[in-house]
C-alpha cells in the first residue's frame, strides 16, 4: 500500500506541477493580452478608427441633407412623378445616420474599450459607405429620370415660384427685427438681426443664378443645370434662415409672455422649499435653508433684466429649479415632487427648445465634427421625449438633458468653427 502511494505521489506531483505551471502561463498571458489591449497605444489605434468613423458619419449627415433638398425640390417640382428611390434612399440613409450616431455617442465615454470602440467604429464606417452608396445610386437615377422627363426651362419656372413663395412668406425681415430690438436686449435680437440679413442674401442669390439659368435655358451649347443648383442651394439657405429668423421672434415673444409666471411658479416652489426644511433634523435644516437663500436671492436678481431679456431669464429660472431640486434631494414627497416637476416643466421647455435652437444655428454655421452633431441630435431626441412623455417627473428631466446636450453641441461647434474643424 505504502508502494502504491508512492508510485501515484510520483506520479501526481510532475502532473501538478506542469498542469500549474501551465495555469500560470495561460493566466499570465491572458493578463498581458488584456492589457496589450487597454494600453495607451491600443487606447490611440482605437481613437483613430473612432475619428475616422466620425468624418464618415459626418460625411453621411450632410449627404442627408443633400438628399433632404433633393427630395422636396422633386416633390414640388416634378409634382411626385419622380422615381421613388430617393424618398427610400433617405428613410434608410436617416435610419443608419440617427443610430450610428447614438452608437457614436456611446463609444465617446472613456470608460469603453479599445475593442469595443474598434468594433463600433468599424461597423459605422462600413454602415456610412454603405448609405452613401445607395443615395448615390438614388440621385443618379433620379438625374437620369430629370433629364428624360423635364425641360430646364419648367425647373426654372418652378424654383421661381418657389422663392416668389418665400419671400412672401418672409414678409419684412427688418420690420420683425426692428419689433426685437424696441423691445429687447441685443442678446435676444442678434441671431434673428444676422438670420435675417442671410435669408435676404440668400433669396437674392438665388433670385441671380435663376435669371442666368434662364438666359441660358434655351440655348443648346450651354446648359443651365449649374446655376439652377447654385440657385437651389441659395434657396435652402434663405430658407433655413428664414425658419431660424421666425423662431427666435417667436421664442421671445413667447418667453416675455411666460417670465411673469415663471417668477411665480419659483417663487411658489422656494416657499414650499422652505416648509420642507422646517421638517428636517437641524443639520440638515441649516444646510438647505443656506442654498434656499441663495437661490433666493439669485431669482432675485433676475428681475431687474427680465423685462430686456426674457428668454435668458426664462433659461436662468429653469437653472435655478433645477439646482433647487438638486438642494432638496430626497426631502420631498412623491407627491411634492410631481408638483414642483408640474411648475417647471413649462419654462424648462422652453429653454431647452431655446437651447436647441442655438445649437442648430451654431452648427449650421460651422464645419460641426461628429462629436457636436452627435450632442444636438441627442439633444433634438430628449426634447422630442420631454414633449411626449406623459410623466412631469421624466419630462423635466428629459427636457434638462436636452438642454445640457444642446448646450454642448453649441460648444463643440463654436469649437470646431474657431480651430477650422
Amino acid at each position: 500500500m505504502p508502494e502504491a502511494l508512492g508510485g501515484a505521489l510520483a506520479w501526481a506531483v510532475p502532473a501538478v506541477v506542469v498542469f500549474g505551471a501551465t495555469a500560470i502561463a495561460i493566466a499570465v498571458i491572458v493578463w498581458a493580452v488584456r492589457r496589450a489591449r487597454r494600453s495607451p497605444r491600443a487606447r490611440a489605434a482605437a481613437d483613430g478608427l473612432r475619428a475616422r468613423a466620425g468624418a464618415a458619419l459626418v460625411t453621411l449627415d450632410d449627404a442627408v441633407d443633400e438628399l433632404d433638398l433633393e427630395v422636396g425640390l422633386s416633390g414640388a417640382l416634378y409634382g411626385g412623378g419622380a422615381p421613388a428611390s430617393l424618398r427610400r434612399a433617405r428613410l434608410t440613409a436617416q435610419h443608419v445616420r440617427d443610430a450610428s450616431f447614438e452608437e457614436y455617442r456611446e463609444i465617446s465615454d472613456e470608460s469603453v474599450t479599445p475593442d469595443e470602440i474598434r468594433r463600433v467604429s468599424t461597423r459605422i464606417e462600413r454602415r456610412s459607405a454603405e448609405a452613401i452608396a445607395t443615395i448615390s445610386a438614388a440621385r443618379a437615377e433620379h438625374a437620369g429620370w430629370v433629364r428624360a422627363n423635364v425641360s430646364a426651362g419648367a425647373q426654372i419656372a418652378a424654383a421661381e415660384q418657389r422663392l416668389a413663395g418665400l419671400r412672401a412668406t418672409m414678409g419684412d425681415p427688418a420690420a420683425l427685427v426692428a419689433e426685437l430690438s424696441s423691445r429687447f436686449a441685443e442678446d435676444e435680437w442678434a441671431d434673428a438681426s444676422r438670420a435675417a440679413r442671410a435669408a435676404v442674401d440668400g433669396a437674392n442669390e438665388a433670385a441671380s443664378h435663376l435669371a442666368n439659368a434662364a438666359r441660358t435655358a434655351d440655348d443648346p451649347t450651354r446648359t443651365a443645370l449649374v446655376d439652377l443648383a447654385k440657385a437651389e442651394r441659395a434657396l435652402r439657405r434663405a430658407e433655413v434662415e428664414a425658419r431660424t429668423m421666425e423662431e427666435t421672434h417667436r421664442l421671445a415673444m413667447q418667453a416675455a409672455q411666460a417670465v411673469p409666471d415663471e417668477f411665480a411658479a419659483a417663487r411658489t416652489a422656494l416657499r414650499q422649499a422652505f416648509t420642507t426644511r422646517d421638517q428636517l433634523d437641524p443639520v440638515d435644516a441649516a444646510r438647505l435653508g443656506a442654498e434656499l437663500r441663495v437661490v433666493e436671492a439669485e431669482l432675485t436678481s433676475l428681475e431687474a433684466d427680465a423685462a430686456l431679456r426674457p428668454t435668458w431669464t426664462i433659461d436662468r429660472i429653469a437653472r435655478l429649479r433645477d439646482r433647487l431640486d438638486i438642494a432638496l434631494g430626497d426631502a420631498r414627497t412623491a407627491q411634492q415632487r410631481l408638483r414642483g416637476a408640474r411648475t417647471a416643466l413649462p419654462g424648462t421647455l422652453a429653454a431647452a427648445r431655446n437651447a436647441v435652437a442655438h445649437a442648430e444655428a451654431s452648427l449650421g454655421h460651422a464645419r460641426a465634427g461628429a462629436d457636436a452633431r452627435s450632442r444636438l441630435v441627442s439633444a433634438q431626441r430628449e426634447l422630442a421625449a420631454a414633449r411626449q412623455v406623459q410623466d412631469p417627473v421624466e419630462a423635466l428631466d428629459a427636457a434638462r438633458r436636452a438642454m445640457r446636450d444642446a448646450e454642448d453641441a453649441k460648444a463643440l461647434a463654436d469649437y470646431d468653427r474657431l480651430t477650422g474643424g
